[in-house]
């Protein structure tokens, strides 16, 4: 049977989380290069999300990933509020899905986030269209999904060994989201 996480560490990997997508935004707004790239990066901030959804929803609750996912939207000069939504919506999916995704391993895992991210993605895009708001062009947006997709396993890499966010072992109560 597996020790539960301390308060003091729950508290800890939370505070983490928030500072990981602080410094994600810091490096995004650094002018480095003045011109338009024709490609888009990946948006690690929601690749981190996932992956600690899915392997410690005690470390990502479901106002942290608000709080954050809004400060980048208005930090990243994006529409307030929708990508916020639709993230909080694919995390806590995930989170509903994390004890049937234990037993499929990884590639499972990645399947069931490529499709949600692939889901808030385009349930953005309508959104966006149907309320006539500009946005970025189709192809942009769906580098960013691919390459998010694509950067997922390395999120999960070093989430599990350079932070230790890994997923609960099955005696483990407390951090699939039971209160202690």
């Amino acid at each position: 049977m597996a020790e539960p996480v301390s308060p003091a560490r729950r508290l800890l990997m939370r505070a983490a989380f928030i500072g990981l997508a602080l410094l994600v935004m810091f490096v995004h707004l650094l002018p480095l290069n003045t011109q338009p790239r024709p490609w888009a990066p990946p948006d690690l901030i929601v690749a981190f999300a996932f992956a600690w959804s899915l392997r410690r929803p005690d470390f990502v609750p479901i106002l942290s990933i608000a709080a954050v996912m809004l400060t980048a939207d208005l930090m990243l000069q994006r529409p307030p509020g929708l990508w916020a939504l639709l993230v909080v919506l694919g995390c806590e999916y995930l989170k509903t899905r994390t004890a049937g995704l234990r037993e499929s391993g990884f590639a499972g895992e990645w399947l069931a986030v490529c499709l949600t991210l692939a889901a808030i993605t385009v349930a953005n895009r309508v959104v966006l269209a149907l309320l006539g708001v500009p946005q970025a062009q189709l192809g942009l947006s769906l580098i960013q999904m691919l390459a998010t997709m694509a950067i997922y396993p390395a999120v999960v890499f070093a989430s599990q060994t350079l932070m230790g966010v890994r997923k609960p072992a099955p005696g483990d109560s407390g951090a699939l989201g039971s209160r202690a």
